[in-house]
């Protein structure tokens, strides 16, 4: 997804505007919390335009906002949609969230991953090197592959696997995606900023590419056996997408972010065995937790990485951020928005 003002006086948020009104574009594919910033955009009074494809989202995520007069979607792939330039030329910061996401999704197609995330990427800074916005790019804990420091800071190595193992296509493209951002940055002047997001989850999250939370709550309100893959001994450390749009936005509106990349996540450590066993608790659920092998469940030879926890020390520095919501809260939002959804 993208994002971006106009310019001119100064909006309400601090953007400056070139109509004297706060206006902003997105062009986003797939990263769900697009929908959640959307929202938090409009109410900080801005116009926005989305431009989402939809293969990983719903229309019906923007239910709350859909009248808003400020709002414009497009339901478009970034790779394609003609009037992309003309939006992202027009604006003054762009948030680009387009990506392809989930494991079982880059797995079965792995071109349009690759495509979607390098492709969109290069198509969205070339627009915003001749109108000179400022765009923020959200990247993902990915790129450290499998580096199992704890915690991971910023500065990190990537560790990757093989090539022929299409499992690390998407943290390759996201790493070509930073590269790429941060080249127009130094050589172009474009601003830009680098956001690594560290396993968000929250409401509306689609689970059906491997998205990790709203595949156990939904199999535990079902009553079906809520499937860890592996031994569930691996660690991970969850986001809330409240958190993770706080952050993102007020990476966005910091002078001092520009140039930079910054972990956004949360330091609080859980097992995915104790996630599962979290959600059949709060569901109240009789599921059996049973443990399904990652050659099983994705494809021979899969490769996950241990452990992944983020340093959030730069972020904690350079906005004073702390995260608000605590796992358990997170849950119980999920396991309530999927009830209501029958």
């Amino acid at each position: 997804m993208a994002t971006a003002w106009t310019r001119s006086p100064r909006s309400a948020a601090g953007w400056p505007c070139r109509s004297g009104e706060a206006s902003s574009v997105w062009s986003y594919a797939k990263k769900w919390p697009s929908f959640y910033l959307t929202e938090a955009l409009l109410a900080a009074g801005h116009e926005v335009t989305v431009i989402d494809d939809l293969s990983t989202g719903r229309a019906s995520n923007l239910k709350a906002v859909e009248s808003n007069e400020r709002l414009t979607t497009r339901w478009a792939s970034i790779l394609q949609d003609e009037r992309l330039d003309k939006f992202i030329e027009q604006s003054d910061v762009v948030f680009h969230l387009a990506a392809a996401v989930g494991v079982r999704l880059i797995l079965e197609k792995p071109v349009d991953t690759i495509e979607a995330n390098v492709l969109g990427t290069d198509r969205v800074l070339k627009a915003a090197a001749r109108a000179q916005c400022t765009v923020v790019i959200a990247s993902t804990s990915e790129v450290y592959g499998k580096n199992e420091r704890v915690p991971l800071s910023e500065e990190d190595d990537g560790v990757f696997g093989p090539t022929v193992k299409s499992r690390w296509s998407y943290a390759v493209s996201k790493a070509i995606d930073e590269f790429l951002g941060l080249a127009y940055c130094r050589d172009r002047g474009v601003p830009v900023v680098i956001v690594r997001y560290f396993n968000t989850i929250g409401p509306r999250q689609v689970g059906r590419y491997g998205m990790v939370v709203p595949r156990f709550v939904r199999q535990a309100l079902a009553g079906e056996p809520i499937t860890v893959y592996g031994d569930g001994e691996q660690t991970r450390s969850f986001t809330d997408v409240q958190d993770t749009v706080r952050a993102t936005f007020g990476l966005g509106l910091h002078a001092a972010a520009v140039g930079q990349v910054f972990n956004v996540g949360n330091g609080h450590v859980v097992t995915i065995n104790e996630l599962a066993a979290k959600v059949k608790a709060l569901t109240e659920s009789r599921s059996e937790i049973v443990h399904v092998p990652f050659d099983r469940a994705y494809e021979a030879g899969f490769e996950e990485p241990r452990q992944r926890v983020p340093d959030i020390t730069k972020l904690r520095r350079t906005l004073d951020f702390t995260p608000a919501v605590d796992l358990e809260t997170t849950l119980r939002n999920v396991i309530e928005f999927e009830r209501r959804q029958g």
